[in-house]
């Protein structure tokens, strides 16, 4: 839970200005932290009606230390949502669960700035609805893959190239090889010497830093909106069926490729152990899960997906498991500055739980390009 308390300088600032108990002549009851997020701060707000109802609202304050500029990451949210909503009500579904809902501010706007220069957010709570912050087994990760399929497909035909770079080259893996390089340079001479074999495992893999971003300036991969956060407790699940509901926290969407998705969703969730594990040997790609998010994915995307894209999703899982290792040695070699560390070393184990990963799939290559392939067929 937020550990910012809800009379946080702003709030009621930012209260007021979305005029929410004159919209529903309702009357506000409370408003507390709310969830587990580490880079907004989060509220929930309850309003009483004049019916005895109760409505629920979610209050953010944006973190732009990290969201450099918040107007225009509000006017992907806008822009996105509203594509989405579109698509939703054209075959019938309920835009106001399935989808996130921008409120606006009294005077039209999706965002309130206070006066001391915080910006802040409403979105109407999604009721009956819950979050799972990992997958209980294969089904569960199978559903959450469908849910980021049916994402991609429904924003197929949105115009990527219109969307601002909310973290510029934020998975722009030859970018972030450059960051890891100059990391290495101005290293700590103590901490490179604890690195030295993880050092040299990142560097005997540069040529393949590039592969995805070379296809994509030749035209062999279509620039997509991507999430690019495709972490399981994005999605919020319908408390009543269980199904897969809303795609949520959006602030990462922005143009990109589909296998950034795709293959953050593996790193993160088809590994047999924790990102920061220090038993190496509890690390490894967990083929049955590859498998259940591939068939997933692919049947949410429902055709939306190039050849090309297809047989490059184990590339896909494997660049964003280096990108990601190569971020956490990075920032361990210049004094733990980005990450949130709870240890000593906790940025080494978990660069080395990413190589290790790495290190696997690419043992399982070929078995990796057969279940897509499998997957394909079956589709």
């Amino acid at each position: 839970m937020s550990t910012v308390k809800p009379s946080c300088t702003g709030i009621d600032e930012a209260i007021a200005a979305f005029g929410i108990e004159t919209a529903i002549n309702g009357r506000l009851i409370q408003k507390n932290p709310y969830g587990n997020g580490h880079i907004n701060d989060t509220f929930l707000l309850r309003y009483e009606t004049p019916d005895n109802s109760e409505k629920k609202y979610i209050l953010q304050r944006m973190n732009h230390d990290i969201f450099k500029n918040p107007p225009l990451l509000m006017e992907n949210i806008v822009n996105v949502t509203n594509h989405l909503r579109s698509i939703i009500c054209s075959r019938g579904g309920d835009a106001e669960r399935e989808t996130l809902n921008v409120l606006k501010t009294k005077d039209g706007k999706s965002f309130f700035q206070d006066s001391g220069g915080n910006y802040w957010r409403v979105f109407p709570f999604i009721e009956r609805s819950l979050c799972l912050e990992k997958a209980e087994g294969a089904k569960d990760f199978y559903d959450s893959a469908v849910a980021f399929g049916g994402f991609q497909k429904m924003l197929a035909d949105f115009p990527a190239e219109t969307l601002h770079e909310t973290i510029p080259n934020f998975h722009n893996t030859p970018s972030r090889f450059q960051d890891f390089r100059r990391a290495v340079e101005n290293s700590d001479k103590g901490r490179a010497a604890l690195a030295e074999k993880e050092i040299a495992f990142a560097l005997d893999r540069e040529q393949e830093t590039s592969v995805l971003t070379d296809l994509l300036t030749r035209g062999e991969l279509p620039l997509r909106v991507t999430h690019n956060d495709t972490k399981l407790n994005n999605i919020l699940f319908d408390a009543d069926t269980g199904k897969a509901l809303c795609i949520i926290d959006l602030d990462t969407v922005m143009p990109g490729l589909s296998l950034y998705d795709f293959g953050d969703s593996i790193r993160f969730g088809a590994s047999t152990g924790a990102e920061d594990e220090i038993d190496l040997d509890k690390v490894s790609l967990d083929l049955s899960l590859f498998e259940a998010f591939t068939k997933g994915y692919l049947e949410g995307c429902d055709g939306s997906l190039t050849a090309k894209e297809i047989g490059m999703l184990p590339m896909g899982a494997k660049l964003m498991t280096y990108e990601c290792g190569i971020r956490f040695l990075a920032d361990f070699l210049t004094g733990d500055t980005y990450f949130k560390v709870h240890r000593e070393n906790h940025n080494l184990d978990r660069a080395r739980t990413q190589f290790k990963l790495v290190a696997d799939m690419e043992a399982k290559w070929d078995r990796m390009t057969a279940l897509v392939e499998n997957c394909t067929i079956l589709i």
